[in-house]
């Protein structure tokens, strides 16, 4: 059975202005005793706080020029002194002189900047940097000349040295797949490239002819390197083969086995006769190049070995990786010396500057600059390419060029990490505008020529403008605003 029925009491509709007005009237009543319990205003303490508050804000300032500095109440000097301890405020240090209570409030000056400078300044600051004097709380001005000066600091980014554009002279077809990879001769009369067509291609420098077309490698070639002390060229493919050609004979003479997947990138020892190749097997193995014996296997990266270089002096070897690391490594002890860890996507390229002791590094996030040989970070290119970056290569005058995987070349000025030049590659005409990538690029010897490979199975060539000014083809440089981001 259902229970009885409870009427409820009928609730009087109110408006919000008059809940409000309710809800008022119960804070008025609730508080209003504590606030009638309150002492009267201190008309002496309330000075004592204004001039406190005065003395911290305007007690200080005084021109540069002679005048006098910014007084407060001397009545109230004590108390706001004495507020001011009480309150733990820092005060610069100086010699005081309890006799005289006007010399405490000028005992010392700090001079800074940036300000508005009048004329004729004499014996504080400097001729034409912006300064200013602030006499803190005790300074005098017989102490100026202890006073701590500070220039106005100008950008602590260097300007970039003006670079003329590059432009496309020569567009060099041959190959039937992608151009892979590239090497140029010691004597900078020829230069070879590797392509998924199975075959190495040499080509001349001056006139782009085709010299010669080697063929024994049965997947795409992605790593070459040509000996400056032997006339052996070394190439390494997908096919898991590291092979050593004979130039006088144009024939392979050696094979280095022991890859257990594609071979990515390789490099020649500057002095020592061994080689290094990297691959999709993690591993950088190190070759004695007369015996085929493998000397080190340097392992420690977690993914593909896509990237490495070589110097005489310690760290003699550097890896980069699809793990996003760089490995620096010493070949006597086959142990890593440094791991770096600032990218944050796979490190598909670097380059040593050839007269610095420092190395670029390139991945999808950004292009990084790191010292040798500790390795120390040094900032990152001002602007991002915002594409896998596959090669990347550096010239004596400073001009870095960073090829894209959509087709971008992109150059910058080594010094200052500005991008003084975005240049698009062009497809040729029958293929596709997917193919516009850029798989390797190489400076020639002299710094003077640049040397692509790309996706539309072309070679191209670059160089300088010969027309191009400072004032035809401005800087438009800014230096960064966030210096420590950098």
């Amino acid at each position: 059975m259902p229970g009885p029925t409870i009427e409820m009491a009928p609730v009087e509709p109110q408006s919000l202005k008059k809940l409000s007005f309710k809800s008022l009237k119960r804070a008025l009543d609730f508080f209003s005793p504590l606030q009638s319990d309150l002492p009267p205003p201190d008309p002496l303490s309330k000075k004592i706080r204004t001039s406190h508050k005065m003395h911290l804000e305007y007690g200080g300032l005084k021109e540069v020029s002679g005048q006098p500095p910014v007084q407060v109440n001397s009545a109230s000097q004590d108390q706001a002194r004495q507020a001011s301890a009480q309150a733990s405020i820092l005060t610069l240090p100086g010699p005081q002189d309890s006799s005289n209570p006007q010399k405490d409030a000028d005992q010392n000056a700090l001079v800074i900047g940036p300000s508005m400078q009048p004329k004729g300044l004499n014996e504080v600051g400097f001729p034409g940097k912006s300064t200013a004097v602030i006499s803190a709380p005790g300074s005098s001005e017989r102490n100026l000349s202890t006073s701590a000066l500070m220039e106005r600091i100008p950008s602590r980014w260097p300007r970039p040295v003006w670079h003329p554009p590059w432009k496309n002279y020569r567009v060099i077809s041959g190959h039937l797949g992608w151009v892979r990879s590239i090497a140029f001769d010691p004597s900078n009369t020829w230069f070879c490239t590797g392509s998924a067509d199975r075959t190495i291609k040499i080509w001349d420098v001056a006139t782009g002819r085709l010299k010669l077309t080697l063929t024994g490698h049965i997947e795409q070639i992605r790593g070459l390197a040509v000996s400056s002390k032997h006339t052996y060229m070394f190439s390494a493919g997908d096919d898991k083969q590291v092979k050593c050609w004979d130039l006088e004979q144009n024939k392979v003479i050696r094979s280095y086995h022991g890859h257990l997947s594609g071979v990515y990138c390789l490099a020649v020892h500057p002095t020592l006769d061994i080689l290094l190749t990297g691959g999709r097997d993690s591993v950088c193995r190190v070759w004695d190049i007369r015996s085929k014996t493998q000397i080190h296997a340097l392992s420690g990266h977690d993914n593909t070995v896509c990237s490495v270089f070589t110097r005489p002096v310690d760290p003699q070897v550097v890896t980069g990786s699809h793990d996003t690391t760089i490995k620096f490594w010493d070949i006597r002890v086959a142990k890593t010396i440094t791991t770096l860890t600032h990218h944050k996507k796979s490190v598909r390229a670097m380059a040593l500057h050839p007269k610095e002791d420092a190395f670029a590094s390139a991945s999808a996030d950004n292009i990084k600059k790191f010292n040798l040989p500790k390795g120390e970070f040094m900032h990152n290119m001002l602007s991002q390419q915002k594409t896998i970056i596959n090669s990347m290569a550096i010239n004596e005058e400073g001009v870095m060029a960073t090829a894209g995987d959509n087709g971008s070349l992109w150059f910058w000025d080594w010094k200052s990490g500005h991008n003084f030049q975005q240049a698009q590659t062009v497809v040729q005409p029958g293929s596709l505008d997917s193919e516009a990538g850029i798989y390797a690029l190489s400076y020639d010897l002299t710094g003077s020529r640049l040397v692509t490979c790309e996706a539309d199975k072309t070679i191209k060539m670059w160089k300088e403008d010969e027309n191009a000014t400072p004032e035809t083809h401005p800087l438009n440089f800014k230096p960064p605003k966030d210096i420590h981001r950098f």
